[in-house]
Protein backbone atom coordinates (compact mmCIF):
# COMPACT_ATOMS: atom_id res chain seq x y z
CA UNK A 1 0.00 0.00 0.00
CA UNK A 2 0.98 3.30 -0.67
CA UNK A 3 1.29 5.53 2.02
CA UNK A 4 1.19 10.04 1.72
CA UNK A 5 2.20 12.25 4.06
CA UNK A 6 1.17 16.14 4.16
CA UNK A 7 3.69 18.32 3.15
CA UNK A 8 3.87 21.54 5.37
CA UNK A 9 5.35 25.07 5.79
CA UNK A 10 7.27 26.28 8.90
CA UNK A 11 4.06 27.14 10.53
CA UNK A 12 2.33 23.73 9.59
CA UNK A 13 0.24 25.01 7.01
CA UNK A 14 -0.50 21.83 4.54
CA UNK A 15 0.90 22.82 0.94
CA UNK A 16 0.26 19.61 -0.12
CA UNK A 17 0.37 15.45 -0.35
CA UNK A 18 3.14 13.46 -1.38
CA UNK A 19 4.04 10.00 -1.31
CA UNK A 20 6.18 9.60 1.98
CA UNK A 21 9.22 7.50 0.31
CA UNK A 22 9.99 10.57 -1.83
CA UNK A 23 8.91 13.03 0.56
CA UNK A 24 11.79 11.18 2.48
CA UNK A 25 13.93 11.30 -0.45
CA UNK A 26 13.84 14.96 -1.37
CA UNK A 27 13.91 15.81 2.23
CA UNK A 28 10.65 17.76 2.35
CA UNK A 29 9.26 18.65 5.52
CA UNK A 30 5.91 17.42 6.52
CA UNK A 31 3.93 16.67 9.03
CA UNK A 32 4.57 13.59 11.54
CA UNK A 33 3.05 11.91 15.24
CA UNK A 34 5.73 11.09 18.14
CA UNK A 35 4.49 9.24 21.43
CA UNK A 36 5.55 8.48 24.35
CA UNK A 37 3.81 6.21 27.11
CA UNK A 38 4.66 6.39 30.72
CA UNK A 39 3.66 3.92 33.29
CA UNK A 40 3.29 4.49 36.84
CA UNK A 41 6.78 4.10 37.59
CA UNK A 42 7.56 6.90 35.36
CA UNK A 43 9.37 4.62 32.96
CA UNK A 44 9.32 5.67 29.16
CA UNK A 45 7.95 2.51 26.94
CA UNK A 46 10.63 2.05 24.14
CA UNK A 47 10.53 0.43 20.71
CA UNK A 48 13.03 -1.84 18.86
CA UNK A 49 11.94 -0.77 14.89
CA UNK A 50 11.78 -3.96 12.71
CA UNK A 51 13.94 -5.43 11.05
CA UNK A 52 12.23 -5.01 8.00
CA UNK A 53 11.58 -1.06 8.38
CA UNK A 54 12.55 1.14 5.40
CA UNK A 55 15.39 2.82 7.23
CA UNK A 56 16.52 2.71 10.80
CA UNK A 57 15.91 -1.04 11.34
CA UNK A 58 16.60 -2.60 14.89
CA UNK A 59 17.09 1.04 16.49
CA UNK A 60 15.77 1.83 19.67
CA UNK A 61 13.04 4.82 19.63
CA UNK A 62 10.08 6.06 21.32
CA UNK A 63 6.99 4.45 21.97
CA UNK A 64 5.46 5.09 18.22
CA UNK A 65 5.41 7.62 15.72
CA UNK A 66 4.20 8.22 12.40
CA UNK A 67 2.70 10.31 10.10
CA UNK A 68 -1.30 11.54 9.93
CA UNK A 69 -3.00 10.30 6.59
CA UNK A 70 -4.22 13.30 4.59
CA UNK A 71 -7.57 14.44 6.31
CA UNK A 72 -6.87 12.55 9.56
CA UNK A 73 -7.12 14.28 13.28
CA UNK A 74 -3.79 14.45 14.52
CA UNK A 75 -5.48 12.38 17.96
CA UNK A 76 -7.05 9.73 15.46
CA UNK A 77 -3.42 9.14 13.88
CA UNK A 78 -1.94 8.87 17.19
CA UNK A 79 -4.20 6.49 18.51
CA UNK A 80 -3.99 4.51 15.51
CA UNK A 81 -0.56 4.28 15.56
CA UNK A 82 -0.81 3.25 19.22
CA UNK A 83 -2.98 0.74 18.19
CA UNK A 84 -1.27 -0.67 15.11
CA UNK A 85 2.32 -0.51 16.19
CA UNK A 86 1.68 -1.64 19.86
CA UNK A 87 -1.67 -2.92 20.32
CA UNK A 88 -2.65 -0.84 23.06
CA UNK A 89 -4.81 2.04 23.76
CA UNK A 90 -4.96 4.69 26.74
CA UNK A 91 -5.88 8.63 26.96
CA UNK A 92 -3.14 10.47 24.67
CA UNK A 93 -2.74 14.29 25.41
CA UNK A 94 -0.75 16.72 22.92
CA UNK A 95 2.10 18.00 24.57
CA UNK A 96 4.20 20.24 21.91
CA UNK A 97 5.63 20.82 18.30
CA UNK A 98 8.11 21.23 16.98
CA UNK A 99 10.19 20.61 13.74
CA UNK A 100 13.63 18.72 12.95
CA UNK A 101 15.78 17.28 10.08
CA UNK A 102 17.94 14.34 10.65
CA UNK A 103 19.75 12.62 7.76
CA UNK A 104 18.99 8.95 7.89
CA UNK A 105 20.50 5.34 5.90
CA UNK A 106 19.24 4.67 2.67
CA UNK A 107 19.42 8.30 0.83
CA UNK A 108 16.37 9.48 3.52
CA UNK A 109 15.80 12.48 5.58
CA UNK A 110 13.54 12.67 7.79
CA UNK A 111 12.48 16.64 7.77
CA UNK A 112 9.05 17.10 9.63
CA UNK A 113 6.94 18.89 11.99
CA UNK A 114 6.40 16.94 14.75
CA UNK A 115 3.54 16.89 17.03
CA UNK A 116 4.38 15.62 20.55
CA UNK A 117 1.64 13.26 22.88
CA UNK A 118 2.59 11.45 25.99
CA UNK A 119 0.17 8.80 27.64
CA UNK A 120 -0.04 6.45 30.98
CA UNK A 121 -0.45 2.81 30.65
CA UNK A 122 0.93 -0.09 32.63
CA UNK A 123 -0.57 -2.61 29.65
CA UNK A 124 2.22 -4.67 28.46
CA UNK A 125 2.31 -4.08 24.55
CA UNK A 126 1.57 -6.55 21.93
CA UNK A 127 3.88 -5.44 19.36
CA UNK A 128 2.91 -5.65 15.49
CA UNK A 129 6.04 -7.98 14.84
CA UNK A 130 6.36 -5.78 11.12
CA UNK A 131 6.75 -2.89 13.34
CA UNK A 132 8.35 -3.94 16.44
CA UNK A 133 10.97 -6.17 17.08
CA UNK A 134 11.40 -5.86 20.98
CA UNK A 135 9.68 -3.39 23.69
CA UNK A 136 11.13 -2.26 27.06
CA UNK A 137 10.43 0.43 30.11
CA UNK A 138 12.90 2.38 31.08
CA UNK A 139 13.83 5.00 33.50
CA UNK A 140 15.63 8.34 31.92
CA UNK A 141 18.42 7.86 34.09
CA UNK A 142 18.88 4.17 32.55
CA UNK A 143 17.70 5.86 28.90
CA UNK A 144 20.71 8.58 29.84
CA UNK A 145 23.31 5.83 30.66
CA UNK A 146 22.97 3.33 27.59
CA UNK A 147 22.65 5.86 25.50
CA UNK A 148 25.80 7.16 26.08
CA UNK A 149 27.66 3.43 26.26
CA UNK A 150 25.88 2.44 23.10
CA UNK A 151 24.77 6.02 20.91
CA UNK A 152 24.33 3.76 17.51
CA UNK A 153 21.52 1.73 18.81
CA UNK A 154 19.12 4.59 18.95
CA UNK A 155 17.14 6.32 16.20
CA UNK A 156 18.40 9.64 15.57
CA UNK A 157 15.01 11.61 15.85
CA UNK A 158 14.87 9.79 19.47
CA UNK A 159 18.36 11.68 20.26
CA UNK A 160 16.66 14.69 19.28
CA UNK A 161 13.69 14.68 21.32
CA UNK A 162 14.56 12.93 24.49
CA UNK A 163 15.91 16.65 26.05
CA UNK A 164 12.85 18.13 24.80
CA UNK A 165 11.02 15.38 26.42
CA UNK A 166 12.86 16.08 29.98
CA UNK A 167 11.75 19.33 30.26
CA UNK A 168 8.32 18.66 29.60
CA UNK A 169 7.94 16.22 31.82
CA UNK A 170 10.64 18.34 34.63
CA UNK A 171 12.58 15.60 34.36
CA UNK A 172 16.79 16.31 35.24
CA UNK A 173 18.27 17.25 31.71
CA UNK A 174 22.13 16.79 30.68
Amino acid sequence: MIEYVLLVDEDDNEIGVMEKMQAHEEALLHRAISIFIFNDKDELLLQKRAAVKYHSPLLWTNTCCSHPRPGEILIDAANRRLTEEMKMACNLTYEFSFTYKAVLDKGLTEYEFDHVFFGLSNSLPIPNPEEVADWKYMSFEAIDKDMAENPGTYTTWFKLMLEKIKIVRNEPTD
